[in-house]
């Protein structure tokens, strides 16, 4: 029996025109010079989710109203995909696993492609999938149970199947989407909360043939694998589950570690434990490790490094730099040399008490908590997945955060079986007031007794020269949303509270919200089809699409 199937839906006598074009490496390379299509899950390879469309401006946005809604399949889990648009059309995916492409200017599907998963996937936190990539006229994803796959972006239909990494019942699984560099489609794998071995690759787009692999958690005879004790590499986690970014001048691509197994005991592993909790920065060619830096030595608190890398080019200290802005799970704002890793500025931007500073080299000194004291940031960290956004207008950068928010931990020893969470402890959250709702983890909690003593959500905005908060606009809940910036000075979130709003860049200023009434637990994206912006986001079970009236 076929695990997979291809839905054809026939809404339309003919493919239209738009998706016969070809989404070429140099028209990737150049995305900036084509603000109306949105070609990577960034926005380009900086990763700044900034669009250079300004029809939607500061003075009429309050006019901002629904264009069209695609209603998903899954009443089960949330979107957390941010959509690809291309000459038109708009590329995502649905939970569990499915690929949509629609028309961007009405949201009619013209095809789903549907791949049937088997019963025994372990995926860590809910049943997700970040989104696709396109190169060429073709159209590629990963699935929860280890498959990469390649579909025609004209019919959806399948053109190769590669089974990535085999053992999904053992943890592993593909929840990102893909990068394309060149002529190579790059993924990393998640399960760190089952005690995989993480891992970044690189496949042929032809034929899903693998070109390179890079072990982020080093084995015999690779550098630095002294810094596991015995044999505790072999389940030491190191997943990579968000899209990294790229720079084709050095040609580098640069990608984040999640958390070493187990989670949250570290003295079964005692050591750095390289490279987990780290940014490592890759040749993007050969997959050869070129630099690394550790945010989280020996990481106890589950302080994933999957965040997104921003790269921007700008004055420092005078001189022009190559740098990379990075807010960090741990609650550190950082700016590093991404030429070379040399660290440069660190800074928390929420509550931190986990650490009292930085040496001069920029390796953190860490301060344990006593026993049954709260750690701040909590165990979802100041940020976690949710995508970032640097505007080059405001030179600002705006993090969705949880404020205030802190875990007390209780390490207990953990023996490793494949397929089985390899926790080592689980943390509590801090409840400030009696009988308040704790904060939530990875779902939205009843906000009808919330107290926002326990958290909150807020978007704020980053001065990278000095790491200072410039302006926070705060939520009542904790957020799981993305942010976009607008070259009109225009900043786009959501939360889990159901508001999608529009703030002021350089102010924050509240200029416009409407309540979709679901969880936004997506990044906002922005495109154009004849002439008429539009800004999307997904909520709860839907896909929304934004513009100005006609």
């Amino acid at each position: 029996m076929r695990r997979r199937l291809l839905l054809v839906l026939l809404l339309a006598t003919m493919v239209p025109l738009a998706m016969q074009a070809q989404v070429t490496y140099d028209r990737l390379l150049n995305a900036a010079k084509e603000p109306q299509n949105w070609l990577t899950y960034s926005g380009g390879y900086s990763s700044h989710r900034h669009s250079l469309l300004t029809q939607i401006d500061q003075n009429n946005v309050k006019r901002l109203q629904i264009a069209w809604v695609l209603q998903g399949d899954s009443s089960l889990q949330n979107f957390e995909a941010t959509p690809i648009v291309a000459d038109g059309v708009m590329y995502f995916t649905q939970p569990i696993n499915d690929v949509v492409a629609a028309d961007a200017k009405t949201g009619r599907v013209y095809w789903l492609y549907r791949h049937n998963l088997p019963p025994d996937i372990k995926p860590c936190c809910g049943s997700v999938n970040r989104g696709v990539a396109v190169l060429g006229d073709r159209v590629f994803y990963g699935t929860l149970d280890g498959q990469l796959i390649a579909l025609d972006a004209k019919t959806g239909r399948e053109l190769w199947i590669n089974t990535v990494t085999p053992n999904y019942a053992d943890g592993y699984s593909l929840t990102m989407a893909p990068l394309i560099i060149k002529d190579k489609v790059v993924v990393g794998v998640a399960g760190g909360e089952y005690g995989i071995r993480g891992w970044v690759a690189a496949f042929e787009p032809a034929t899903g043939k693998e070109v390179w692999r890079f072990n982020t958690i080093p084995g015999p005879g690779d550098p630095n694998h002294d810094s596991w004790p015995n044999k505790s590499w072999e389940n030491g986690g190191g997943p990579v589950w968000l899209t990294g970014s790229y720079d084709p001048e050095l040609n580098l691509t640069y990608w984040g570690v999640g958390n070493p197994g187990p989670d949250w005991n570290p003295k079964q592993r005692e050591g750095d434990n390289l490279y987990s909790s780290s940014v490592i920065a890759l040749d993007a060619d050969t997959g050869k490790l070129k630099w690394h830096y550790q945010f989280t030595p020996n990481d106890g608190y589950d302080y994933d490094s999957v965040q997104v890398p921003v790269l921007v080019d700008m004055n420092w200290r005078g001189s022009p730099r190559k740098l990379m802005l990075w807010a960090n799970r741990n609650g550190n704002f950082y700016v590093l040399d991404r030429t070379d890793g040399r660290f440069l500025l660190g800074k928390p931007y929420v509550k931190v008490n986990w650490m009292s500073g930085f040496t001069p080299n920029g390796r953190p000194m860490q301060t344990p908590q006593p026993t049954g004291m709260p750690t701040f940031p909590g165990n979802q960290g100041g940020t976690n997945w949710y995508s970032p956004s640097f505007s080059p207008r405001t030179g600002l950068m705006y993090i969705p955060i949880w404020d205030n928010y802190g875990s007390i931990y209780a390490p207990q020893d953990a023996t490793h079986k494949p397929g089985q969470v390899f926790g080592g402890g689980f943390p509590r959250p801090v409840v400030p007031v009696q009988g308040a709702p704790a904060t939530p983890t990875l779902r939205r909690g009843a906000i009808n007794n919330w107290t926002e003593a326990v958290s909150n959500g807020a978007v704020i905005a980053i001065d990278p020269t000095t790491g200072d908060r410039k302006w926070t606009y705060y939520m009542t809940d904790v957020t799981d949303s993305g942010v976009l910036s607008t070259a009109s000075d225009l900043i786009f979130t959501g939360g889990r509270e159901g508001y999608f709003q529009a703030l002021n860049a350089r102010t924050g200023e509240l200029l416009w919200k409407m309540n979709l009434g679901g969880q936004m637990a997506a990044g906002p994206m922005s495109y154009q089809v004849d002439g008429r912006q539009y800004v999307a986001i997904a909520s709860g079970r839907s896909v929304f699409s934004f513009a100005l009236p006609e």
